[in-house]
């Protein structure tokens, strides 16, 4: 791990500022209900939770774009949501941070997507989806691709964000990360299962260790199958580098040059690692775009995992909390 001094990280903060970056992925709304539990149902054997506060939140690749706002730069969302009442209040929490709303096409045949997490006493219940994953037409498809024409000049990298909901088909991803090379920007992935070998050519290739082991068919359970995972994706996909997350575990790092890194985890305690995959990806991205080194960026994006996974619930990065646990670990 590389140690980053308080006045390194006033220059990153400052250099954030300045940054924009096209987030293409899965847009998605994330629900809350928290409340208390005293009983069991008589109607089934299940606990009754007693609501006590109820909110939304920007999930998927708009929480993405919340972790770059919240870090001070600027995010271009690029997506798909349905034209139905969750979409309307999809967009107002958008339109609440003040982020471009343009490039977000609505789609008549799908749902928008929302995850609703149920909480009681501090635990995490259970969550009911609501979701449509039928890949996206062609007119959308040249619709996303056209935006992405729009903003490519203005951008400092893009973020690709694939939840399996239908907007990255294989020709979409195809298209795009074409026309990123050829504009020779920052290309970063964080990947599902099934378009995991579509993203060719990339800058970083970001899965986690259930992700990759069902990709390549094998279990990663030693420093071994680690490094022999992360040689094999960068052979397949013939990027620059790949960032294997491993939960409690901390990261695993290997680049196209065979230098390889493992980076234990920054956590001070884990209360829900919901987001922390998202965490990982803006900082990290944008950490890229102010010119450091990649090792520099995988430390900074740790660091960031290990606050978020303190805190209950999808939440955006702060630079003081990031500051305040850099600061406290060096």
């Amino acid at each position: 791990m590389i140690s980053i001094t308080g006045s390194r990280l006033d220059w990153l903060f400052d250099q954030f500022r300045n940054k924009k970056i096209i987030v293409l992925g899965d847009l998605m709304m994330d629900r809350y209900v928290w409340g208390t539990v005293n009983r069991i149902s008589p109607e089934a054997p299940v606990p009754i939770v007693e609501v006590t506060k109820e909110f939304t939140r920007l999930g998927g690749a708009a929480n993405v774009a919340n972790n770059l706002f919240s870090l001070g730069a600027t995010p271009i969302p690029i997506g798909i949501i349905g034209n139905d009442v969750e979409g309307n209040q999809f967009i107002d929490l958008m339109k609440g941070f003040h982020f471009v709303t343009d490039f977000i096409l609505k789609d008549e045949s799908r749902a928008t997507t929302v995850k609703t997490r149920i909480i009681a006493n501090d635990q995490h219940v259970v969550r009911a989806d609501r979701e449509t994953r039928s890949p996206i037409s062609s007119e959308l498809m040249k619709k996303v691709i056209a935006a992405i024409e729009n903003n490519l000049s203005q951008a400092d990298a893009i973020i690709i964000q694939d939840y399996n909901k239908g907007l990255l088909t294989k020709e979409l991803i195809a298209a795009v990360t074409d026309l990123a090379r050829q504009d020779q920007k920052i290309i970063t992935v964080d990947p599902k299962f099934d378009n995991f070998f579509e993203f060719k050519f990339v800058t970083l290739f970001k899965p986690n260790r259930k992700e990759t082991e069902a990709a390549l068919g094998i279990r990663i359970d030693s420093l071994e199958s680690i490094i022999a995972a992360c040689r094999s994706l960068i052979s397949r996909l013939s990027c620059q580098a790949v960032l294997i997350t491993l939960g409690d575990q901390g990261m695993c790092f290997l680049d196209s040059n065979g230098e390889f890194a493992q980076i234990p985890t920054k956590a001070r305690s884990v209360h829900d690692v919901s987001g922390a995959g998202d965490t990982v990806i803006s900082t990290l991205t944008l950490a890229l775009t102010t010119g450091i080194e990649m090792k520099e960026a995988i430390t900074l994006a740790n660091y960031a995992a290990g606050v978020v996974c303190g805190e209950v619930g999808v939440v955006p990065i702060e630079p003081s909390k990031l500051r305040e646990t850099i600061l406290h670990f060096n």
